[in-house]
């Protein structure tokens, strides 16, 4: 029978498959990459106002 929380203890299961440490690089790699495509955008919109 599970627990009064079943989403916290599937939260938890997730959490020991996969450590802290990559899920901080995920987010870091997330958050670069969006910001290269702004930049990509950025340079696509500058490009075509000339």
């Amino acid at each position: 029978m599970p627990g009064p929380h079943p989403w916290r203890d599937a939260m938890s299961d997730m959490e020991e498959k996969f450590p802290r440490a990559l899920w901080v690089r995920l987010i870091i790699y997330l958050a670069v990459g969006h910001v290269f495509a702004a930049f990509i955008y950025f340079l696509f919109e500058v490009g075509a106002g000339q």
